[in-house]
């Protein structure tokens, strides 16, 4: 998959209770949603070829997350992304067909007072994390395959394996199957520049509208562990999408101490944690 030409969207409170821990409640004091429990709005994180200071940077790794600095707090965001194929008719998106999805990390910077939620998402290469390998799809239906699916996600740390996210059904997310996508069509066409969010439809416009992109579709619940660790050079960051339906949360334990990068009917995104450049 050549992630390098494909744009990249996430899902900002699409999971009860994660934008609380996080911190990022205060932030979208200003928006407004149509139910409590739609998702507050999405973001940008990777746009190719824009003209930008930092969206234009290319994020993606399946390997390596690269610490920005050693003074700001960086927290894995154990996430699902789905790469859709986009139809347009009049410069409107009119379908997302979803393709593939992906263990997927939309690793964050904690930046109280940051304007943007993109201000915290990308800062180069290897500041997001997308598994290798995903799991086939040809639509987002109730009783579909992401239904049984969970996701997990795991901190190892001195050769120590954490639970850092807890164990969520997929199909928990507040907003999912056809209700996601009506959404995700609605706020990529007419989301407004306001408060924490942007205009992403003049980012789609500004490249020409691809005809493929991809979105993490929410953070999901941390641990105690999670809420209150960040990220240190040596670690390895762990997020699996996998079957529930053929692996145990113990089988997926142990095969991430046995160092597995890749199993049947999962998405294993395994990223070894490095210093800053400079």
């Amino acid at each position: 998959m050549n992630w390098t030409i494909i744009p990249g969207f996430g899902v900002a409170g699409n999971f009860t209770g994660h934008l609380e821990q996080a911190g990022e409640s205060p932030d979208f004091v200003t928006v407004s949603t149509k139910d409590a429990n739609a998702p507050k709005g999405i973001f940008p994180f990777y746009i190719p070829n824009l003209n930008h200071p930092y969206l234009a940077n290319n994020p993606y790794s399946n390997d390596t997350i690269q610490l920005f600095n050693h003074t700001e707090n960086h927290q894995i965001e154990p996430e699902v992304s789905i790469l859709f194929e986009v139809t347009y008719q009049d410069s409107q998106i009119v379908c997302l067909q979803p393709i593939q999805a992906f263990a997927h990390n939309d690793c964050s910077i904690r930046r109280p007072g940051a304007k943007k939620i993109s201000e915290k998402k990308n800062w180069g290469a290897d500041s997001k994390g997308i598994a290798q390998t995903g799991i086939a799809l040809d639509n987002l239906e109730a009783n579909g395959t992401l239904d049984r699916f969970k996701l997990g996600c795991y901190l190892l740390r001195d050769g120590v394996l954490q639970k850092y996210g807890e164990t969520s059904w997929v199909k928990d997310y507040s907003y999912f199957h056809h209700t996601l996508l009506d959404w995700l069509v609605e706020k990529l066409n007419h989301q407004q520049d306001h408060g924490p969010l942007e205009n992403v439809h003049q980012y789609l416009q500004a490249v020409d509208f691809p005809n493929q992109i991809c979105i993490s579709i929410g953070a999901t619940r941390y641990t105690e562990l999670g809420e209150t660790t960040f990220l240190q050079t040596g670690d390895t960051s762990c997020v699996v999408l996998y079957d529930a339906h053929q692996y145990t949360e113990s089988d997926i334990e142990q095969h991430l101490l046995d160092g597995r990068t890749s199993l049947p009917n999962a998405s294993v995104l395994r990223q070894q944690v490095i210093g800053p450049t400079a």
